[in-house]
């Protein structure tokens, strides 16, 4: 793989200030050396995981796409190949004709996903990107568990319904893509929570919704105390 930005100054400290914490913290709440080393070592694997994810966003938003043209799609891909490396590489345009998904699965294990969007040469990103909607609760839950809640979210603009129909959409363009396939030769179960736990969170960006937590919580009913006169 090309060489990764590593983050900013000012990030780096500020990662390297919460490890340090978490090394000082982890022996008061975990007295057992070697597990607390275990959640410590965790922890910085977490942290190394994001910047890689945020490198590989970055890297995708430099790249132009003026066009979806075949020949277009082909340079794009040239530049993915240069800039990874060794990797199981996926493009495919958007329904919509807006943009250009990547996915991209590395020797490793490691996957990420990322979307570019169609814009003029040497215009910046920004440029293009319409007005930012604010996420607002979405909470959703099986039928026949109906006290088990996933916190997820969807766009402001979005009703109810439609975050359902594009949720169950994603759950389908999950299974069928490379990663699902993997995870499916690997007797993963093809359920609804190890789709929310497994999505990438830019497959849900695409479509205007958000995982908050990868784990449902249990509902709970809240029973008014009768105030004693």
């Amino acid at each position: 793989m090309a060489k990764e930005k590593k983050p900013t100054k000012s990030k780096q400290d500020e990662q390297a200030q919460l490890l340090d914490l978490l090394r000082s913290i982890l022996p008061k709440i975990a007295p057992d050396a070697e597990f607390a080393e275990r959640i410590y070592i965790a922890c910085q694997e977490e942290l190394r995981a994001k910047n890689r994810v945020k490198s590989f966003e970055k890297f995708c938003e430099r790249i132009e796409l003026p066009n979806l043209e075949a020949k277009t799609l082909e340079e794009v891909k040239q530049q993915l190949i240069a800039g990874l490396g060794d990797a199981d590489l996926d493009i495919e345009p958007n329904e919509d004709g807006k943009g250009l998904r990547v996915d991209v699965s590395l020797p490793d294990g490691t996957q990420f996903h990322s979307r570019i969007p169609v814009r003029p040469p040497g215009s910046e990103a920004s440029d293009e990107q319409e007005i930012t909607l604010k996420f607002v609760s979405f909470p959703v839950a099986l039928p026949g568990d109906q006290e088990m809640l996933w916190a997820l979210a969807k766009r402001e603009n979005m009703t109810n319904d439609e975050a359902a129909i594009a949720l169950t959409k994603i759950e389908d363009e999950f299974w069928a893509s490379k990663a699902g396939q993997k995870l499916l030769k690997d007797r993963v179960e093809k359920s609804f929570p190890e789709f929310v736990a497994r999505v990438p969170a830019g497959m849900l960006g695409d479509v205007g919704l958000k995982r908050h937590y990868k784990l449902p919580e249990t509902l709970k009913v809240l029973r008014t105390v009768a105030k004693k006169g």
